[in-house]
């Protein structure tokens, strides 16, 4: 399964181009580089929801608190964690 997950930009760097426009995101403590070509209007200390790598939308922080919260119910952040950890493969049911 693949989520988008809610961040805070922290800081920006876009010294190679609107294109290459890189934040450093602050997922609950983990500390990301994400692409922001996507969302030109995010600034500094905007919420974000990424997925591989990339900025999709801005979120207010109402919302990305009440997705942390669903996720770390799921325990859907250990992947943030470490990158090389197996993701767990669906339950196989008997047929």
């Amino acid at each position: 399964m693949c989520l988008a997950v809610p961040g805070k930009i922290i800081s920006i760097d876009d010294s190679q181009g609107e294109l290459m426009r890189i934040g450093k995101v602050n997922f609950g403590g983990i500390l990301k580089e994400v692409n922001l070509a996507y969302v030109p209007e995010a600034k500094i200390d905007d919420y974000v929801i990424v997925h591989v790598g990339f900025a999709l939308n801005t979120v207010d922080e109402s919302e990305a608190a009440r997705v942390f919260e669903y996720l770390k119910e799921m325990d859907g952040l250990a992947e943030l964690d470490d990158p090389n950890k197996p993701v767990r493969p669906p339950a196989q049911t008997d047929k």
